[in-house]
């Protein structure tokens, strides 16, 4: 597709482009074949060199690809004012995340922008005075806190800390009245690829924890695998722990629950990213199973999907309800089902409080919270607004209180102290925005897939902005690994809709929006429907005109960076421009990476013949096609993800650049001490947030103001 014509500047709007010349080649990229056969096909892989990072030569084409990437970004006018109004919307008054309530106290963590991390906080529930106990600033955004597990008491917790985006965690433990941290640490404790997890004793003299391998005792390349459980005695070395709970298994991840008394723990185990989980549970030091993975529960739950009441096990259970059911396990094994499968709406999460359970559920881009007795029977519907969804839940057996997190299109987090018996919702926290969103309007349309499964697509716009068949128009989606995407506060993205532009947010396959049965359909031999979803979700915003092929940018990360290579290289017609962060594109070699060889549970593998038929079939690098008129594209990827590799990236590019006919920029920024983005600062993910749309207004014709901003404050 050819260079958008450059247009007269008015006084007051400007158009973010890049006039006169054609830009400068990228850098030259050398091509040295490598050909592997898979199951008697022979496959040609000419940038196979790029994988190797510490190479020189690697390293100089990084800086290479880098400085080219910054000289054409330089070139569009009016990125700088797009990234000070990202910026500025980025400064919302404090932030909250992730609640847990033990021992009559709520932890959490706590982040004011521009702080760069998240400090963790106690604060006495459901009323009481906020105290700092963990603060990592220190180190100017570089330490994170990975996760933290309260003791059942209260009185201590455990919190894990990364440094540089690799997310190699470190365990320590603090004094709750004191905040004073203890002399004992848990290296090697999880991340990336095997998560953190801790179980606290029932006399609270030690922990059970994961821990991946010591460095020497295996070969340096599988250091992130074999994750297993180990029990540490406070004042002991942590080097000598004993092993607790024998496992097999490389791929093995842990999430770890101790019951309010800690007179027992449940180890939730899954053998890959995306599998059911074994279940196991403790009684004093013994563990035993008492689920298999044909119960098929699940950790895709955003709000948790596992919890206690008293000392019994609640999960979310699959098996023969593909919208959920909640088990109850208890000690010695026994199971009951508390709650059966409800009609349409699927379950997402559960806690215990006092006369019964909360369970959240969703319905495609639709959430609620419902109250449920202990009986099993729905009591009543929690009166959360329309238009939201759930990303927190926590509560106590003992308490009719609990504390619900929620959000929605033009809503910033909130939470809710719920109170069971009066049936009422109290607001006790809500970050303020840093600007006007009150003109901010959702709509709700549908695509059909390539085998007529509806995909529902919410889009956003200003109040006012009419669909005229070519507004700037940014679609995203996930896909995956059975993860839910609920609404999320616009944020940022008010930059975009302020100037007239569409964001749309697509329900594909692979997610468990509606259930298990959803994700199922996305994985594996499916994988290709979720692909079919996103373009079918394009085709539908355009039939409803809200814009057409030549304003249209799709952006994703990850997995949905897989989706974005594969809506790039399947349908390169259809799209104007394309931000990835972090994604898979080589599928036949991503299983050489640690944390790809945990994913295959959810792709497939290459050593199995018809898994290799459905890799190669949609595998980005290997349908890069010579000669095609590829739309503008910019990879962006840290040099120290420890989840996908990126060489991907690399590679990508370097594929594409050599493969497009069209004059469109084909870009690849590396991000130096930066991972995946689970622990990014606060000024690197606005800064990615920045550049993404900085890009998308340049190619997609974004008109700029270049007075003050509408919306602001």
């Amino acid at each position: 597709m050819s260079r958008p014509h450059c247009r007269a500047l008015t006084v007051t709007i400007a158009i973010l482009g890049v006039c006169g010349s054609a830009l400068a080649a990228p850098p030259d990229t050398p091509m040295h074949d490598v050909a592997t056969d898979y199951h008697g096909r022979v496959i040609h892989d000419p940038y196979r060199w790029l994988e190797q990072a510490d190479a020189p030569a690697v390293q100089q084409w990084i800086e290479a690809q880098n400085k080219y990437t910054e000289s054409v970004l330089a070139g569009f006018a009016g990125r700088e004012s797009i990234a000070r109004r990202v910026a500025a919307l980025a400064l919302t008054s404090t932030e909250r995340r992730d609640p847990k309530l033990a021992g009559g106290t709520l932890f959490y963590l706590r982040q004011t922008p521009p702080q760069p991390q998240a400090v963790l906080v106690a604060q006495p529930w459901p009323a009481g005075e906020a105290r700092v106990l963990i603060d990592t600033n220190a180190a100017n955004g570089d330490i994170a806190i990975t996760d933290y597990w309260p003791a059942p008491d209260g009185k201590r917790v455990a919190y894990g800390t990364a440094q540089g985006g690799d997310e190699n965690t470190t365990i320590r433990f603090a004094d709750v009245a004191t905040a004073t941290v203890a002399a004992d640490a848990l290296p090697y404790a999880g991340g990336g690829t095997s998560p953190p997890a801790l179980a606290w004793d029932a006399d609270g003299r030690g922990v059970t924890y994961t821990r991946l391998p010591l460095p020497g005792s295996v070969p340096e390349a599988r250091r992130q695998f074999n994750a297993a459980l180990y029990h540490h005695a406070f004042g002991s070395k942590a080097a000598a722990d004993p092993r607790v709970l024998a496992d097999s298994s490389p791929i093995a991840e842990y999430v770890l629950l101790t019951s309010p008394s800690g007179a027992h723990a449940a180890a939730l185990v899954q053998y890959g990213d995306g599998n059911p989980q074994h279940v196991f549970l403790r009684s004093g030091r013994q563990w035993r199973q008492v689920l298999g993975p044909e119960a098929l529960v699940t950790n895709s739950s955003l709000t948790q999907s596992a919890c206690w009441r008293g000392e019994r096990l609640l999960l979310l259970s699959y098996q023969g309800a593909p919208r959920g059911r909640l088990l109850g396990i208890d000690p010695d094994g026994s199971q009951h089902v508390l709650i059966k499968e409800q009609h349409d709406w699927a379950m997402n999460g559960v806690t215990a409080l006092k006369g019964g359970y909360l369970l959240a559920e969703v319905k495609g881009p639709a959430w609620r919270v419902r109250q449920y007795g202990s009986d099993g029977q729905a009591l009543r519907g929690v009166p959360l607004p329309s238009g939201v969804g759930v990303d927190a839940l926590a509560s106590a057996a003992d308490s009719s209180a609990a504390l619900i997190g929620y959000s929605g299109w033009t809503q910033p987090s909130l939470w809710g102290r719920y109170d069971a018996d009066s049936a009422t919702l109290t607001t006790v926290f809500e970050e303020q925005p840093a600007a006007d969103y009150s003109r901010v309007r959702s709509y709700r349309i549908e695509g059909r897939s390539a085998d007529g499964t509806q995909v529902p697509v919410t889009l956003l716009a200003l109040d006012g902005t009419r669909s005229d068949g070519r507004r700037p128009a940014i679609l995203t989606a996930y896909g995956g690994f059975g993860l839910s995407r609920p609404p999320r506060f616009a944020g940022t993205y008010l930059a975009w809709l302020e100037r007239g532009g569409v964001v749309a947010f697509a329900t594909v396959r692979g997610g468990s929006e509606f259930g298990e049965d959803w994700h199922q359909n996305g994985r594996l031999a499916h994988k290709q429907h979720v692909f079919d979803d996103f373009h079918a979700a394009a085709e539908a915003l355009i039939a409803a005109r809200w814009t057409d092929a030549a304003h249209l940018g799709i952006t994703g990360g990850s997995n949905g960076g897989l989706l974005m290579g594969a809506a790039l290289t399947q349908h390169p017609h259809d799209y104007r421009a394309v931000v990835s962060f972090v994604g898979i594109y080589d599928m036949l070699r991503a299983e050489l990476w640690p944390n790809g060889e945990y994913n295959t549970a959810e792709y497939g593998t290459v050593k199995n013949a018809a898994d290799f038929a459905w890799l190669a079939g949609y595998s980005p690098l290997l349908h890069v096609k010579a000669g095609t008129a590829y739309p503008a594209v910019l990879l962006i990827t840290g040099e120290n993800d420890p989840r996908v590799a990126p060489w991907q990236s690399r590679k990508f590019a370097a594929a594409l650049q050599h493969a497009t006919s069209s004059s469109n920029p084909i870009l690849l920024l590396t991000r130096k001490n930066e991972g995946h983005g689970v622990t990014s600062s606060f000024s690197q993910r606005v800064g990615n947030s920045g550049v993404m749309l900085a890009f998308m207004a340049q190619q997609l014709q974004l008109p700029v103001a270049t007075g003050a901003p509408p919306g602001k404050p």
